[in-house]
């Protein structure tokens, strides 16, 4: 299997596994066609309190370890993407997840009897109303390193959401 892709795989197998840890369905994007960027579809269940079940839609992007700096993780993201991310008027609310793995594949992950580690994670951006670019084929935006792509994370956004109908 092409490494790029198998880097994909991967990283949907971390989504699904913190979606899942929160109490979240999740599924694939029409594949191989994302449509407006969205590679996942996390959803929810109506409750008495929501305006609608929640949902949120995720591009996720992987790659490796030297993207880091001490506060935040820097990711090429192609202009398509980053203008299909960032539109202001939107009836489902989008996000960015950059899951790093690290470069050597056997580090990928650690399996036992009592647990399964996917090494490194995810970190989370919503890009809504971020200003219009004149660069012509990518765009550097930078993830906050305490923005990681939790089980926690996702109750909170997808509470949010239930609640406000935004991010």
């Amino acid at each position: 299997m092409d490494i790029n892709i198998q880097k994909e795989e991967f990283s949907y197998a971390y989504i699904y596994a913190v979606v899942s840890a929160a109490g979240y369905s999740c599924q694939i994007a029409s594949r191989p066609l994302d449509i407006g960027g969205i590679d996942i579809i996390i959803s929810g269940v109506e409750t008495e309190d929501s305006l609608y079940p929640p949902r949120l839609e995720v591009q996720v992007k992987s790659t490796s370890t030297s993207v880091l700096s001490t506060d935040s993780i820097r990711y090429p993201l192609k202009l398509k993407n980053y203008n299909e991310l960032r539109k202001q008027r939107t009836l489902v609310p989008k996000i960015l997840v950059v899951v790093l793995i690290p470069d050597d594949q056997s580090q990928w992950l650690n399996q036992s009897e009592d647990e399964l580690c996917l090494r490194r994670c995810g970190y989370w951006l919503s890009l809504r109303g971020e200003p219009e670019t004149t660069n012509t084929d990518k765009v550097t935006v930078y993830l906050p390193r305490q923005q990681i792509f939790t089980a926690g994370t996702i109750k909170n956004i997808m509470q949010q959401i239930e609640t406000r109908g935004t991010l």
